[in-house]
């Protein structure tokens, strides 16, 4: 008996094993479509994830390697998702201070 709750335990793992990995692949020609769709090419992902690693960082403090970016299809439109870890927001002090600075400059 426990003989056999073990043997439905494994093939049961057996089966998630095989739809996640068909899930992802799957999951990763949607992306090429997408991106297919949408003529993003390699050179504009990379750029744009500095652009937007930039901007972030000019009011948190963040993980650098941790920044993902993903496009979501939805219906009729696709959605840009950003996903990083933020360690601390800056100060709008320092902000005001180069601000300051750059101007005093000029």
């Amino acid at each position: 008996m426990a003989f056999d709750f073990f043997k439905k335990l494994k093939e049961r793992r057996q089966r998630k094993k095989k739809a996640s990995s068909g899930g992802i692949a799957k999951k990763r020609l949607q992306f090429a479509i997408i991106y297919d769709k949408l003529e993003v090419s390699d050179n504009m992902l990379q750029a744009l994830h500095q652009d937007i690693l930039t901007v972030i960082s000019k009011y948190f403090e963040i993980d650098r390697e941790s920044l993902k970016i993903d496009i979501k299809p939805t219906d009729d439109l696709s959605s840009l998702v950003v996903n990083t870890h933020i360690l601390r927001a800056k100060s709008h002090s320092s902000k005001k201070k180069k601000l300051a600075t750059k101007a005093a400059k000029e």
